[in-house]
């Protein structure tokens, strides 16, 4: 499609188009890149920043490990993704207000005003014709995440697409080391194995998905595809009708989102005796943190692939309730054989 073409496109009132994929994949770059194809369309065009937009303390805590306090911080970390979610909703219902927030709103005010001041209309140009482009630039590692977004554009009959940006692990801590502020490396391994990319397969919510490999620079090819893919989801946007295929999808995440945190706590707990034993046996202090290094890496990857074969393997309906405790016991039975083994190498190894 001619870029004259995509120009023309105005058949919803806006496109949310979510950006997800690695720390350093290239998200912002090209969000930069079609900020400026878009303005010379004559589109209404902004980044929705999370990393801006939500404050820097909430971000860390999908770090901090202290187990007392971790599901209270993680607890607050998505309530402040949900109220950008709120800002954006706000402003869709009625644009004319522009930057003002809600009042309990839990994100940065400056960059808000930042992000929707993008949108004025510029000299000339009608506002109730040129399309509006809203690209959400965050890392979108989880579908469930995701399908927030797909909710607010079905509400409001609004375009909706994904471009995930796929870019190998080595180049993203590279270029995130040459930051002015670079997060550590191990946030950016811990999301590869947590990052689910879209799945069109899976998720039919997700059909309006392409993937560009960002390992290397982004090419005039890659942006044209990005804006055919914008075009079309404001070509065809969703509807606020409801779906039943799309809602048992939806019920899955937040039944899968349940059965993982649950296990995730006891898994805690778990680790905890593991290291009170491992504390009455005398292991010395390198030997513990070795110890506390293998059981939180063994931890991550159980609930990976715990999240992951409940998602593809539950036989899941919404008639029929899934007994999330039962699941949750004997999955952690699994872990805890892994932390017996773990803990029984470690005090074999100094013995």
């Amino acid at each position: 499609m001619a870029a004259k073409e995509t120009g023309s496109v105005a058949q919803a009132p806006a496109c949310l188009c979510v950006l997800c994929g690695l720390p350093a994949a290239g998200k912002s770059t090209l969000a930069r890149r079609v900020l400026s194809t878009a303005a010379q369309l004559g589109w209404r065009a902004t980044v929705v920043p999370y990393d801006d937009l939500i404050p820097e303390d909430a971000f860390r805590t999908r770090v901090v490990e202290e187990s007392v306090k971790l599901q209270e911080m993680h607890t607050e970390w998505k309530s402040h993704r949900q109220a950008v979610l709120q800002c954006l909703e706000q402003f869709l219902k009625n644009p004319k207000v522009f930057a003002e927030l809600p009042s309990s709103s839990q994100i940065n005010s400056t960059a808000w005003e930042k992000c929707i001041q993008a949108l004025q209309q510029p000299e000339g140009l009608k506002s109730d014709r040129a399309p509006l482009l809203f690209m959400l630039d965050d890392n979108f590692y989880y579908p469930s995440m995701r399908y927030e977004v797909c909710q607010l554009a079905r509400k409001y009959s609004l375009g909706f697409c994904q471009v995930y940006l796929q870019c190998d692990v080595e180049s993203c801590i590279s270029r995130n080391q040459n930051r002015s502020q670079p997060i550590p490396t191990e946030v950016i391994l811990d999301m590869v194995k947590r990052l689910e990319f879209p799945n069109p397969q899976k998720n039919s919510w997700e059909m309006s998905s392409i993937s560009l490999n960002t390992t290397d620079d982004l090419s005039e090819s890659d942006i044209q595809r990005v804006m055919e893919l914008i075009s079309s989801a404001l070509r065809n946007p969703l509807s606020p009708a409801e779906d039943n295929t799309e809602q048992k999808e939806a019920d899955r995440l937040k039944c899968a989102t349940s059965v993982v945190h649950q296990a995730d706590q006891a898994c805690r707990r778990l680790i905890s005796e593991a290291m009170k034993t491992a504390r009455e046996n005398h292991v010395p202090s390198e030997h513990m943190k070795s110890l506390a290094a293998q059981l939180n890496e063994s931890k991550a990857t159980f609930l990976h692939d715990l999240r992951k074969q409940f998602l593809q393997e539950v036989p899941f309906s919404q008639e029929e309730e899934i007994d999330v405790e039962r699941v949750v016991k004997r999955a952690v039975d699994i872990f805890d054989d892994r932390k017996k083994e773990i803990l029984s190498r470690i005090i074999n190894d100094i013995v």
